[in-house]
């Protein structure tokens, strides 16, 4: 048996099922809690209720799960699903009345949504825990593709409570997606910018910042690259699979262009002389895999060369894309060499070429036979 309980100007119902206590928001109406009281006492003596064959405590899942992403997926998937957690856990804090993964409905992910619009957040998502964490480009609102994907990532993590009879169905079924209208507009540097960087680079950093130009490559395909990933008699470099290390959408070929092969035949020499290292870009200590923050030093050197704005290695990234649309490159070879596993990631380049669609009609040249 259960009762119905009133806080405020809103009715509750509170019910035992199966040893468990579960009280359940309602809303305004006393007869629609009444109502919802006798339904809850039923599917309770069906054993119809919602919960799934083996019910767990939201903590618990959600340790398990890490567990099991650590086991499956590359360190950085593993943190970014760590990081939605925590933001979930957050949110959850205020709600007492939801431990268990049966309690999460989607009225509670709506919850989360605005929750999220709600906090206060850093930079590329750092969470603000206290006042120390406070910078000075800290700002209220998650923007709306953070929310999206912490939604998408979820959906992701309560699939698998379903897989494993933790959950009968997925809270986030139905959820719709926020309209994204706070983007920012796409960062990347010009010639200038490209030449005032490299500049500015100390000797040991050029070579690193200058393939980045070059190549597009994602940071942790850099500071993996091998020198048996480079075919110097094909001049390509290749983004492979490894024993310790796993590319993000797969195996791919990135042409070496001239400048980028002097740079690399050069390294290639100063390293048999010396350190003689696997990598490319070795500790130059230990002859390991790189441990510079080179994030937190290209900070550095955009201040000094005075390029505003430059706070991300993938902006580098991006200015290696962005230059071959407006070279002309069409996307779908550019989607290849940046190693995108969908086309419309590649589009958003697609603005920079606005006459590309002109060129390509242009070059129909059927002959107009109509008569005088």
């Amino acid at each position: 048996m259960g009762n119905i309980y009133k806080r405020g100007k809103i009715w509750y119902i509170d019910i035992r099922v199966k040893g468990r206590r579960v009280r359940k928001r309602i809303g305004s109406s006393k007869r629609i809690a009444e109502l919802a009281l006798k339904d809850a006492e039923v599917k309770s003596a069906k054993e119809e209720f919602g919960f799934a064959q083996n019910d767990i405590t939201i903590d618990k899942y959600m340790a398990q799960f890490l567990d099991y992403s650590r086991a499956n997926h590359r360190e950085s998937t593993t943190n970014r699903y760590r990081a939605v957690i925590d933001h979930f856990r957050e949110f959850l804090e205020a709600k007492q009345d939801v431990t268990f993964m049966s309690e999460i409905t989607t009225e509670i992910i709506d919850q989360y949504k605005v929750f999220r619009k709600n906090s206060l957040v850093n930079p590329n998502g750092h969470p603000v825990e206290s006042d120390e964490d406070i910078e000075e480009y800290t700002r209220k609102d998650a923007r709306a593709h953070t929310i999206n994907f912490e939604i998408a990532t979820l959906k992701t993590i309560f699939n698998v409570a379903i897989k494993w009879c933790y959950l009968k169905e997925n809270p986030t079924k139905g959820i719709r997606k926020l309209k994204v209208t706070d983007s920012k507009p796409l960062k990347f540097l010009s010639i200038e910018e490209c030449q005032k960087l490299l500049n500015a680079c100390l000797p040991d950093l050029y070579p690193i910042y200058f393939t980045f130009l070059n190549t597009g490559m994602r940071k942790a395909e850099l500071e993996n690259l091998e020198w048996d990933d480079i075919d110097f008699k094909r001049r390509k470099i290749k983004i492979r699979h490894k024993e310790f290390w796993q590319p993000k959408t797969g195996e791919r070929e990135i042409p070496i262009n001239q400048s980028l092969f002097d740079l690399l035949q050069r390294l290639k020499s100063e390293n048999d002389k010396s350190i003689q290292s696997n990598f490319v870009f070795p500790d130059k200590t230990t002859g390991g895999k790189i441990k510079t923050k080179l994030r937190e030093k290209l900070i550095k050197i955009a201040k000094e060369a005075g390029i505003d704005g430059l706070t991300k290695l993938h902006t580098l990234r991006h200015t290696f894309a962005s230059h071959l649309v407006m070279n002309g490159v069409d996307l779908p070879t550019v989607k290849k060499l940046m190693g995108h596993s969908d086309i419309q990631t590649t589009m958003i380049y697609a603005h920079l070429a606005p006459d590309h669609l002109e060129r390509a009609v242009d070059k129909l040249e059927f002959k107009n036979k109509s008569k005088d």
